[in-house]
């Protein structure tokens, strides 16, 4: 398998709800496992990303939003094997159990450092045990888990993060120029990338979710603009109601997972959803789609990779609608100067939207996002673009996206303190 179709594989993940609540369940019900009793007490540390992330979240099988909901109902009925999905099957009695032990101050959450890499550390203590689960970079990704002050588990990346003080190698993909990512797209086998088919059923189902649900308003809204249809022949009002109706049921923690990349359900939806609107109501080819599909996620990758994880700008409209735009790009038979001249388009509109968590103000980022994309495409394959010389272009597409993503990390450090400030502030009152 080519390098680049294991990448996408290994990225592409189902994430019930927003990631970092899953993540932070996930975290707490493994400590949990090494555990026997009662609980004492249960911390989860985070970097601000995580934090600022899961804050007004929703969460699955839930109606309560938040880390530390999150972090109780982890403890109380979180299934460590399921990973991103660890609460899928959360009870109503389960949500008396998690705020119970909230009232009791059982669980506690705290900023461990503003950061746009990935941190958790879940520390659980019963009356017999004490268990601590450290993941780092990516959502499941644990690197040391201590049992009784004793290293069941430690990893090299976090031996190596332990001695280098955490710096970051460079990621893989920022080898590959854009013109190699389109070759690649156009010439692998398409039998090697047809496991891409899984994110749009995954995808599909929460949209339909979406749509169906009491709880969401925006879907609603958005498919009354398509004037009551799910594909109308308005191929841009269809891509915002798939892209935002799937957005809005994932933040509000409605029951169906998103196929994640970059760690990301929304990320993984933007990249995807408003493809298929054009596969739809365009009539492209099943192949057509998948690689396009393809190229939309190594774009959104290669963006975020250099702004990291968890940042203070929304990566799922800047770094994933620019690989949305491009593959926009590839499916109208453009080229790859026209690629580039989209990014070019993106970088200079959208750059620096803000991430202040995942919360329903996600569906408005993601309207947005769909918007920049659609008229980026459109000026670019008619000549019409942000020249090199302005702004935050560089000369050539890979230097725009490396500083689409160094505008967050570490552009907008300063940026995440505000918002966490800002958050606890709204704690206080």
């Amino acid at each position: 398998m080519h390098e680049l179709s294991q990448m996408i594989k290994d990225d592409m993940k189902p994430a019930l709800g927003v990631t970092e609540p899953g993540a932070i369940a996930f975290a707490v019900a493994k400590a949990r496992s090494f555990t026997k009793g009662d609980i004492k007490k249960v911390n989860v540390a985070m970097n601000s990303g995580m934090y600022k992330n899961a804050f007004t979240c929703g969460i699955p099988n839930s109606n309560e939003v938040g880390n530390v909901f999150a972090a109780a109902l982890g403890v109380v009925a979180g299934n460590a094997d399921k990973g991103l999905e660890s609460l899928a099957d959360v009870t109503p009695e389960d949500n008396v159990k998690a705020q119970e032990m909230i009232d009791q101050g059982k669980i506690t959450v705290e900023l461990s450092g503003i950061t746009s890499r990935i941190f958790i550390e879940a520390t659980v203590e019963t009356e017999e045990d004490k268990a601590i689960v450290t993941i780092r970079d990516s959502h499941t990704n644990i690197t040391k888990i201590i049992v009784n002050d004793k290293v069941e588990l430690e990893t090299e990346d976090e031996k190596k993060t332990e001695e280098d003080g955490g710096e970051e190698e460079s990621h893989s993909i920022h080898k590959y120029t854009l013109q190699q990512l389109y070759d690649y797209v156009t010439t692998v086998d398409i039998e090697e990338i047809r496991f891409i088919n899984e994110a749009y059923k995954v995808n599909l189902e929460l949209f339909h979710e979406g749509l169906e649900n009491p709880r969401t308003t925006f879907a609603r809204q958005l498919l009354a603009i398509n004037n009551g249809k799910e594909v109308s022949d308005d191929e841009q009002k269809t891509a915002s109601l798939m892209c935002n109706a799937a957005i809005e049921a994932r933040v509000i923690g409605l029951d169906k997972p998103a196929m994640s990349i970059t760690g990301s359900g929304a990320h993984g939806i933007i990249a995807t959803m408003p493809l298929y609107a054009a596969y739809k109501v365009n009539g492209y080819t099943e192949e057509q789609l998948l690689r396009a599909t393809a190229l939309s996620y190594l774009v959104c990758m290669y963006i975020k990779e250099y702004s990291g994880r968890l940042s203070a700008f929304c990566g799922c409209a800047i770094a994933a609608g620019s690989g949305m735009a491009c593959a926009l790009v590839y499916l109208r038979g453009g080229t790859v100067e026209m690629m580039a001249h989209t990014l070019n388009n993106m970088a200079s509109s959208i750059t620096g939207m803000i991430c202040d968590g995942g919360n329903q103000g996600c569906t408005m980022k993601g309207v947005a996002a769909v918007d920049a994309a659609y008229k980026s495409v459109e000026f670019a394959m008619n000549g019409i673009y942000i020249s090199e010389v302005h702004g935050i272009n560089g000369n050539t597409p890979e230097e725009t996206m490396r500083n689409m993503g160094l505008i967050a990390s570490p552009g907008m450090v300063g940026t995440e303190k505000t918002i966490v400030e800002i958050f606890e502030d709204k704690l206080k009152k």
